[in-house]
């Protein structure tokens, strides 16, 4: 335990003093390190804080605690340094890794009940921008105005349209991101709305509309039930509470009565 003590305050002393730059260490070994960070990290990182995060800072941050706690470990079995311990040093510090990665994702499953009472509404404003623009340009409009958790999605969306991904994919993808209720319909509804004459852009505008309606109509039962179930514990806790306050009252007025 001493050893791990000193151990803090060296690495503490050493990094204030700049003696340790760990910015530059990272850095050097920035393409190492990037194969380390998980496909949808940044998506996470953005659905959970926004998208004024800086992601790469949180992730320096997120390498730099693993391998102090790594180092840390070191110190702790410098005593009886061996491969084992070394091996558990290094676990332990990938673990330490993981934690946020993991946090992350937990929050977003969370959440996903949260995505799919917010969808419809937002496909509503979406249908009525694409009554003016082609699917894509309606799409990169309605991102200011979407909710905070879906704009990483949209934006990468757009990005690959823009690059020339004139297929399916960039829709189902957005679709993978937010796995709640008929998200894939709904997505291939809107590539489908992106595609042929004019004609069919009317007839698809109208079953895309009927949809999406049907789908705010779900998320207001979904809502109304949510709010009755809250009203219904609310009321048994009060029942129970009232109902145990005139028990114990009953209690006390005949403990008072055998005293008298």
């Amino acid at each position: 335990m001493e050893v791990f003590i000193v151990g803090v305050i060296i690495a503490f002393v050493l990094i204030y003093n700049k003696t340790i730059d760990k910015d530059k260490f990272i850095q050097d070994n920035d393409p190492y390190f990037k194969l380390l960070k998980e496909d949808d990290y940044d998506f996470l990182v953005y659905a959970k804080y926004g998208e004024s995060v800086d992601v790469e800072k949180l992730f320096k941050r997120r390498l730099f605690q693993a391998f102090m706690v790594a180092v840390l470990f070191l110190l702790v079995f410098l005593n009886n340094l061996s491969l084992l311990n070394v091996t558990l040093a290094v676990v332990i510090g990938y673990l330490t890794f993981k934690i946020q990665y993991m946090s992350l994702k937990k929050y977003y499953k969370q959440h996903l009940h949260e995505i799919d009472i917010m969808l419809p509404y937002y496909l509503k404003g979406l249908e009525i921008l694409v009554q003016h623009y082609t699917v894509p340009v309606a799409i990169g409009k309605s991102i200011d105005d979407a909710p905070d958790i879906f704009k990483p999605g949209l934006r990468q969306l757009v990005e690959k349209i823009d690059a020339g991904d004139s297929s399916i994919d960039p829709y189902m993808e957005f679709a993978n991101l937010y796995p709640v209720r008929d998200s894939m319909r709904m997505m291939r509804l809107l590539y489908r709305l992106g595609i042929g004459s004019q004609e069919k852009k009317q007839e698809r505008l109208l079953m895309f509309s009927r949809t999406v309606s049907n789908l705010q109509n779900k998320a207001r039962e979904t809502k109304y039930k949510e709010r009755l179930n809250f009203m219904e514990s609310q009321t048994m806790i009060m029942l129970v509470v009232t109902g145990v306050g005139v028990m114990l009252l009953i209690l006390i007025a005949m403990l008072m009565m055998f005293q008298i």
